[in-house]
């Protein structure tokens, strides 16, 4: 159920709508829904969100919010990403909760995704 003052929903830039869409599926399994050509919504990523043609990308060190995506298994999320075209910005590193490493995508976002 939808409350008032929840997060909802999250969006964010993308230089190339369809390597976006490419990567995503391949590193985690998530399906878009086109809105013509200039935005898509992601699907089956934990929250709703989409992603806007842009140039700006979005990364820490402009001080863009940080998306943190969940692992079960670190090490072999992080070969996914690589796989997938990814490129890892910071490797595997221990903070209090656990573990975790950013990566950006083909565009350029920087994500990270953290394990117990």
């Amino acid at each position: 159920m939808k409350e008032t003052g929840k997060i909802d929903y999250v969006e964010l830039p993308s230089r190339d709508l369809e390597v976006t869409k490419q990567f995503f599926a391949a590193a985690f399994g998530c399906s878009f829904v086109d809105y013509g050509s200039e935005y898509i919504a992601i699907e089956n990523a934990g929250l709703d969100g989409g992603f806007f043609h842009s140039d700006k990308v979005a990364t820490t060190r402009n001080g863009s919010v940080l998306l943190v995506l969940y692992s079960t298994d670190l090490e072999a999320t992080l070969e996914t990403v690589l796989g997938a075209g990814g490129d890892i910005v910071q490797g595997i590193f221990s903070f209090p909760g656990g573990r975790r490493f950013h990566f950006s995508d083909p565009n350029g976002n920087e994500y990270a995704v953290w394990s117990e």
